[in-house]
């Protein structure tokens, strides 16, 4: 069976619209027939329509996930399977409580595949824009082991601290980009539309201009006349740094890079140790073994340099060497997680080891980009204030000199 889209009229002429199940169309309308609704619209759901071929892969799909919204599925679907219930019955539970359609479209997707006798695992895996490779491997060994329940519920308080610390982030992130773009936006109209009246005035004296008030003008002029291009050229540099970092090469010397910048280094250092030691927690916590669950959290890695060298670690414990030995050998991860992961392999609490030093790292992640936002507000209101004390100075000077000749 498959999952299908609809929109239909009800006896009384209302427009109804959801999701059913239905071995094709045509079995869809004749479903809606049977409750009474005129089906004006029948669809197989956009998360199962086939990818075009020709390398069109590359476009988005309407029916993914967002990180918010898989946060919703995966605490639901954990609290439901908890509850003893089966899981074609929990997903249609979860998908009855869906707010979106795409999202209720994706569940009940999912949803077919296992009433056809597949997995959840391989069942999620027809979605993976929505579900990654952690969360498929993470279903999978919690199905194997009998242990569903538990490890959806570990997943969800996974996703949870996911989703909690990227949205610290982009909290404290807000206020200094909206002040950097009111500057921006406030320096451009000054300089575009008062500015140039008043420079006018100056210029039609006929005196002598300082230097400054030179520059001014030859800023507002070009400002006025060039703005387009300022504009262009912007988002000219934008595209151009995102195709250099879409090159193997340069994407790979620019992470290892940032391994050498001073502040940049902590981050990097703190944020990639974070995910992937919680990442290596919540599968290990799930029984999936150890060099397979150091493969999956490689991956999830953003920084390509300490991706790859993190591959090497996973291939040196293949081999016979200790966890804690090979994620040394790498040079650039924090002393913390060293120890702490050294700590639970002589414990044999390894899991929770993992999991106590990925929170202490993302703290430690927010500590510092929470410590650099507050330092950058101020530098932003200094620099803001020099351009403004730029602007009146080019502007006043001149006008004093007139006032002393009259």
């Amino acid at each position: 069976m498959a999952a299908f889209e609809y929109q239909a009229l009800d006896p009384a002429g209302r427009g109804q619209k959801g999701v059913i199940e239905a071995d094709s169309a045509r079995h869809a309308r004749a479903l809606l027939r049977d409750q009474s609704l005129v089906p004006t619209k029948v669809n197989i759901t956009s998360s199962q329509k086939a990818q075009p071929e020709g390398g069109a892969s590359w476009l988005p799909q309407l029916g993914n996930l967002g990180h918010l919204d898989r946060v919703l599925f995966t605490r639901q679907l954990a609290t439901l399977v908890a509850s003893s219930l089966p899981i074609e019955a929990a997903l249609a539970a979860v998908a009855e409580q869906a707010d979106k359609q795409r999202v209720k479209g994706l569940i009940m997707a999912v949803r077919s595949k296992v009433l056809e006798g597949h997995s959840l695992a391989v069942s999620l895996a027809d979605h993976g824009a929505s579900f990654d490779a952690l969360y498929q491997a993470t279903v999978a060994a919690g199905e194997q082991s009998g242990f569903l329940d538990k490890v959806l519920e570990n997943l969800a308080d996974y996703e949870e601290r996911q989703f909690a610390a990227k949205r610290n982030v982009e909290m404290a992130m807000i206020y200094p980009i909206v002040l950097l773009f009111m500057a921006v936006l406030i320096i451009s109209g000054l300089m575009i539309y008062i500015v140039p009246d008043m420079v006018n005035v100056i210029v039609d004296t006929g005196q002598e201009l300082p230097w400054f008030t030179s520059a001014l003008i030859v800023m507002t002029t070009f400002m006025a006349n060039f703005w387009w291009l300022l504009v262009l050229l912007s988002f000219a540099a934008v595209g151009l740094v995102r195709w250099l970092l879409g090159q193997p090469a340069l994407r790979l010397r620019w992470d290892r890079l940032k391994f050498d910048m001073p502040l940049i280094r902590r981050i990097t250092r703190s944020a990639n140790a974070a995910r992937y030691s919680n990442t290596l927690a919540i599968l290990t916590r799930s029984g999936v073994p150890l060099v397979e669950a150091m493969h999956i959290a490689s991956s999830v890695v953003a920084n390509q340099w300490l991706q790859r060298a993190l591959r090497e670690a996973t291939q040196r414990v293949s081999e016979g060497i200790s966890l804690h030995i090979s994620l040394a050998k790498i040079g650039q991860m924090p002393p913390m997680l060293l120890h702490m992961v050294a700590a639970g392999e002589q414990s044999g609490t390894l899991d929770t080891m993992l999991g106590r030093v990925a929170d202490f790292q993302q703290s430690e992640v927010e500590r510092v980009v929470s410590a650099l936002v507050k330092l950058f507000e101020p530098l932003l209101l200094l620099l803001m204030g020099g351009v403004v004390l730029f602007i009146v100075m080019a502007i006043l000077l001149p006008m004093l000199s007139m006032n002393q000749l009259v």
